[in-house]
């Protein structure tokens, strides 16, 4: 089972080191005591809880995902648009997360996509590579 220290379970979720603190102050997320004496939170229980967090977030209830097969999908805000003659290149910021989309000049200027401008980018991919830190 992993087990993440205060610092690292906040930096996850992004939220503060004391709101994990008064999570578990109270009853929301159980600390644990590592070897070392140090406050660690189990995996498992983070994970549950980050799924918790987005369903409840502002942003899932700004913006409910349009009905479509792909799951991966972040919201954020545009931040780039490079258009060449046929091609552009979109960046999305979505949180801490920077996507990077390749299109057509066409639908770029179709879906009026500018820095500033709300997106959803969706990933639908047959290849997804996962690593350990």
């Amino acid at each position: 089972m992993s087990e993440f220290t205060v610092r690292e379970a906040a930096a996850l979720l992004g939220v503060s080191d004391d709101t994990i603190r008064r999570w578990a102050d109270a009853g929301r997320l159980d600390l644990l005591t590592g070897e070392n004496g140090r406050a660690l939170v189990a995996g498992e229980q983070l994970a549950d809880l980050a799924q918790q967090l987005a369903a409840e977030s502002a942003l899932a209830d700004a913006f409910p995902n349009s009905r479509a097969s792909a799951r991966n999908r972040l919201t954020g805000i545009v931040t780039r648009v490079i258009k060449d003659g046929v091609m552009a290149q979109v960046e999305v910021q979505a949180g801490p997360f920077r996507v990077v989309s390749l299109m057509s000049r066409e639908a770029a200027d179709e879906l009026g996509l500018a820095p500033g401008t709300l997106a959803t980018a969706s990933v639908k991919a047959t290849n997804v590579v996962v690593e350990l830190p």
